[in-house]
């Protein structure tokens, strides 16, 4: 597998020096919960410093955080859940799982068309699937990023309808998304984990494999990470033991999807992975691993403007 091409990040888009507000990228974030708070925080502060604007829907007291907080990024409104339809197609790409939750369903996965009624849901994890299934069925032609406990709860039927969506997972959300494809395709590497062998990998052809029959762009999150479209994939390394800590997906998520605003999805994918993970390695040269998600978060501005240039 190809080794990602650097030169790539000098094609992506560039704010004109007389572009007006909006011009640069609008981007609706749909996560958080009330488990979860800070996820969807983490992937607003990234999205926030590279588009002009973020619309932010999340549950009530993650709306009020962001609400107080608002002064700290350049352009957002904070969304109602219950109106996000409204955003739905003025925003170029939709980011939606960031903090969001999963659960076992309690009730059988059936038809739910009614907006309203999905927000009222008690259960959050059956809000995080109607929900997701709800916008991924209704809006098809939009831009999607999914992620986390979206990502966690889609049925991979839903993808093949989309025209351009990304979706994120590390190793483990890959098992439990794919796990028919991987069923079907990596009997060797069932036996691996099965075995607990820590070596095991989830084998490149599989994500390649996977990303061709659902039509979808995969970036497998990991030591090295995997960026497949329908057609082409490659690696991406770099990154280190700092980036382990929680949050720093939800970091990521923000940037891809921030990126895949005004650029092509799969090379938003590729890039964000790239810088994402020099932001990591920059600071592990100042502090070692001794770095969290937000520190992650406000270095990628900087290495966007070494690397951009």
């Amino acid at each position: 597998m190809e080794e990602f091409d650097t030169a790539l990040l000098q094609t992506l888009y560039k704010p004109p020096e007389d572009s007006h507000k909006g011009q640069n990228g609008k981007l609706l974030l749909i996560g958080g919960s009330h488990l979860f708070h800070a996820a969807s925080l983490w992937a607003l502060g990234t999205a926030s410093r590279l588009v002009d604007m973020v619309f932010y829907a999340s549950v009530p007291e993650n709306n009020a955080i962001v609400q107080q907080a608002k002064a700290e990024f350049r352009d957002g409104i904070v969304v109602e859940r219950q109106n996000v339809e409204s955003y739905v197609e003025e925003a170029d790409c939709v980011l939606i799982g960031p903090g969001m939750v999963r659960s076992e369903m309690k009730n059988e996965r059936g038809e739910m068309r009614d907006l309203e009624a999905i927000n009222n849901l008690e259960n959050e994890g059956e809000q995080t699937y109607y929900l997701t299934k709800y916008l991924l069925a209704k809006y098809p032609h939009k831009k999607w990023v999914i992620d986390a406990g979206a990502l966690q709860m889609t049925d991979t039927e839903w993808l093949k309808n989309l025209s351009q969506v990304i979706v994120t997972p590390h190793h483990g959300e890959f098992e439990r998304v794919f796990q028919e494809d991987i069923k079907n395709q990596s009997a060797s590497w069932r036996t691996k984990i099965k075995n607990g062998d820590q070596s095991a990998k989830i084998d490149d052809e599989l994500v390649a494999h996977v990303a061709k029959k659902y039509g979808t762009i995969i970036l497998l999150k990991g030591v090295e990470d995997v960026v497949c479209s329908p057609d082409s994939c490659v690696s991406v390394s770099g990154g280190n033991a700092g980036m382990t800590k929680g949050g720093t997906g939800d970091v990521l998520a923000g940037l891809v999807a921030a990126l895949s605003c005004k650029n092509d999805m799969y090379l938003a994918a590729q890039c964000g992975s790239y810088i994402n993970k020099r932001a990591g390695d920059e600071l592990y040269k100042r502090v070692g691993s001794n770095f969290n998600a937000s520190g992650l978060m406000m270095e990628i501005p900087r290495v966007m403007q070494a690397l951009l240039r």
